[in-house]
């Protein structure tokens, strides 16, 4: 009778640690889970411009611009010799003509995605500006090109007014190099001028004449 009891106390003594310790196979809280940051995924018009033309052997003077605010640009090496930093600043020379595609993360917190960033480097062509001088007449609607000669074929050159102060009075010179407007009055003025073809850039100085 006294085994009976012993025995039956060792049992209860059993179930009362089953009950205090929790089971081994039961389910584990997803700490490591939930650590994790979110994963990347790729994602289409993150950026402004993802197609940027270069010159071999000319610095690389471009920036990503996200179309989203307070996003942030992971740094890294895109490909013949040109990266970009954690600001979006695309910068190096170009040692290699040809089309590169890249991928670039963009983070916003803890959640990145993955866009693509397309370099067409091409090879280093000279050129030189043409058509600099420009003769008008005041109340006149004034037209003419900014023009250059030689370059890389099928690219096009930009012009940009880097002192818009020295543009006479109801003139503009427009970022494909057209001169335009109605001159207000009689003058000569002298325009500084940046053109660029394909980051390869030079200042020139546009006269324009007025009578």
């Amino acid at each position: 009778m006294r085994q009976r009891w012993v025995f039956l106390l060792a049992g209860l003594a059993v179930c009362g640690l089953s009950a205090a310790v929790p089971s081994l196979t039961g389910p584990i809280a997803p700490v490591e889970l939930m650590a994790r940051e979110t994963p990347f995924h790729h994602s289409e018009g993150e950026l402004v411009e993802d197609t940027f033309y270069l010159t071999e052997g000319i610095e690389v003077a471009e920036r990503l611009l996200p179309t989203a605010k307070g996003v942030a640009v992971r740094a890294a090496y895109l490909a013949v010799g040109v990266s970009v930093d954690a600001s979006g600043r695309l910068y190096g020379k170009p040692d290699r003509a040809g089309t590169y595609v890249a991928p670039v993360q963009i983070c916003s917190g803890s959640s990145c995605s993955e866009t693509r960033v397309t370099l067409v480097v091409l090879g280093n062509v000279p050129w030189v500006p043409r058509d600099l001088i420009f003769p008008g007449k005041a109340g006149v609607p004034l037209e003419g090109e900014i023009g250059i000669n030689g370059g890389p074929p099928g690219v096009l050159p930009t012009f940009t007014v880097t002192d818009h102060g020295r543009l006479p009075e109801g003139v503009s010179i427009g970022p494909d190099g057209h001169v335009g407007g109605v001159p207000a009055k009689a003058g000569i003025s002298e325009v500084p001028v940046r053109i660029c073809v394909a980051g390869s850039c030079a200042g020139v100085v546009v006269r324009l004449i007025i009578e």
